[in-house]
């Protein structure tokens, strides 16, 4: 009853609300992100393709030939794991940033923890451009199970929002958490098998990767965009669950403290 309450009433009220702030958060973190840049927001697609290139030409050489179509098997990982990283490591900082703001004025403060997340979003969905331009040039098969791949896409957005919330609590009260996440997210990228494929992995440690959410994302995204097949639905019911599990944690963990923040930033 709690959890429905909370969720479904203050969320979803205050959300509705406030959802034209949100639009304005959203647009500012992205104008500040590209600001006194040439190129802009172009550097949301230069920049995955231009990392593409160079990885592959770095990686290809070793793993390359055990691997359809590499660039795009690297390109997937490297979006979805990128996201997932700058998304939640943004909100992490996001309410001691808006410190100043949230002194004065009201305003739901998940709101700016949502508002980085989903601008984060909005890049990694214009970089998927530059996804499928690179399956074109590598003549990769567009198949049906593309379509597939808005249930991971979404299940990552999910699983990025709840741990968003949950670092951004406990980084108000440990400030140390900012330096260990960062430790964490290094560890994280050479857990979700981005540039190399999962086979070089020894059966006995493979476990840590199906244990790994994100790589268990990474693993469903190139099933539709790599692969061109349907997801294992054991790997799916898996990230659901983390990821609803993580989401309502996240919630449930700011709303409990939120209104000690103001004692802490």
């Amino acid at each position: 009853m709690a959890v429905n309450g909370i969720l479904n009433h203050r969320f979803l009220i205050n959300f509705s609300k406030y959802r034209y702030l949100l639009s304005e958060l959203v647009k500012r973190d992205i104008k500040i992100k590209y600001r006194r840049s040439v190129l802009g927001i172009f550097w949301s697609f230069l920049n995955p393709l231009l990392m593409m290139v160079v990885l592959t030409v770095i990686f290809s050489t070793f793993f390359g030939s055990n691997i359809v179509n590499y660039p795009v098997y690297l390109l997937t990982g490297k979006l979805v794991f990128d996201f997932y990283a700058q998304g939640s490591k943004a909100a992490m900082l996001s309410i001691r940033k808006n410190a100043s703001i949230i002194k004065k004025v009201y305003v739901p403060k998940y709101m700016y923890s949502l508002g980085v997340i989903l601008s984060n979003f909005v890049t990694f969905g214009l970089s998927l451009i530059v996804l499928f331009g690179v399956m074109l040039v590598t003549n990769a098969s567009f198949t049906i199970y593309i379509l597939y791949a808005i249930l991971p896409i979404l299940l990552l957005l999910m699983l990025t929002i709840g741990a968003g919330l949950l670092l951004a609590t406990v980084t108000v009260f440990f400030r140390d958490i900012e330096h260990l996440y960062g430790v964490f997210v290094t560890m994280l990228m050479y857990g979700s098998a981005i540039f190399y494929p999962i086979d070089i992995v020894p059966e006995s440690y493979r476990f840590l990767f199906e244990l790994n959410p994100v790589y268990a994302i990474i693993s469903l995204c190139r099933d539709s965009f790599v692969y061109g097949k349907i997801f294992d639905l054991n790997t799916l019911l898996y990230v659901s669950v983390v990821s609803a599990v993580v989401f309502v944690l996240g919630i449930l963990l700011f709303y409990k403290y939120q209104d000690k923040f103001i004692l802490y930033i």
